[in-house]
């Protein structure tokens, strides 16, 4: 379980840690006694209950039965994947190609009904068209994924869409003025998506604000991120990918987002910055 920015993955790891330290006592088992019965040295069961060092599924099963909570076991075992899915590097999320990357996200913004959505690098993957994603994957697929389904991946990717078009959700997106003007996938891929940005944000249901470049700006950029409902924020590092459900780190973002679009321009405003970055295309 790799070492997270978060707070959140951090807390999970310290409940599990507390659960499994809770068996040792129950079962009036110490450290050493513990220890003894699991084949290991007693710093390894005091690295795990105090957060530590993460168990392996080997540990928690081998932990369970030396403390006679054999029905535990399960339970502890879904902890602990939860806890390792809330910071995920990308070379393991990856690792299969990046079809499986974007099929696993589906469910969740299915479930969701209030999207918020900052991008400081890209346009959002729900506003892209077919050929900027095409792009966006090719460039991730170069830079860290061995396995080249970037086709499969677009596909997926394009079916997400239909979340926009049903189910009484709201979207509310903001990007930087920096984003219509990145140049990636070249003038054609760009000309298409910054004409396909402002179709989207004639939807009854979407909002757009784009924040301007000024040389007086008050609030600095920040990573990108998107928040689902109030239960849920995901990260794109350039390490990895973060899920953050700590409500105090909810709320931050909220608060974030919040005072970024203050900043942004909507309707007319908006509507001029894009079709002035599609003219500098020309």
């Amino acid at each position: 379980m790799t070492a997270s920015p978060s707070s959140s993955a951090q807390q999970a790891r310290q409940t599990l840690a507390d659960r499994l330290a809770e068996l040792c006592r129950d079962a009036g088992c110490t450290g050493l006694v513990l220890s003894q019965r699991c084949g290991w040295s007693r710093s390894k069961s005091s690295r795990i209950m105090n957060a530590r060092t993460p168990p392996s599924e080997d540990d928690i099963r081998a932990w369970c039965a030396a403390c006679g909570a054999g029905d535990q076991t399960e339970d502890l075992i879904a902890m602990l994947r939860t806890a390792e899915g809330m910071w995920v590097e990308w070379r393991r999320m990856e690792r299969a190609g990046l079809k499986r990357a974007q099929e696993v996200r589906l469910p969740l913004f299915e479930r969701t009904h209030r999207f918020r959505s900052y991008s400081s690098w890209l346009v959002p993957g729900l506003l892209q068209t077919r050929s900027y994603t095409e792009a966006v994957l090719r460039a991730v697929q170069q830079r860290r994924v061995a396995v080249d389904d970037v086709a499969e991946a677009v596909v997926v990717r394009m079916q997400r869409q239909h979340v926009l078009r049903g189910g009484g959700r709201r979207f509310a997106f903001l990007v930087e003025e920096s984003v219509l003007r990145n140049g990636l996938g070249g003038s054609d891929v760009q000309h298409e998506q910054l004409g396909h940005l402002l179709a989207m944000s004639a939807l009854p249901n979407v909002s757009l604000g784009v924040a301007p470049m000024r040389p007086d700006r008050p609030r600095m950029p920040v990573e990108g991120f998107w928040i689902f409902d109030t239960t849920q924020v995901n990260v794109e590092l350039v390490s990895g990918h973060l899920t953050i459900t700590q409500p105090s780190e909810i709320a931050m973002y909220a608060e974030t987002f919040a005072e970024l679009a203050d900043l942004a321009v909507y309707g007319a405003a908006a509507y001029e910055l894009i079709t002035s970055a599609m003219d500098a295309l020309e």
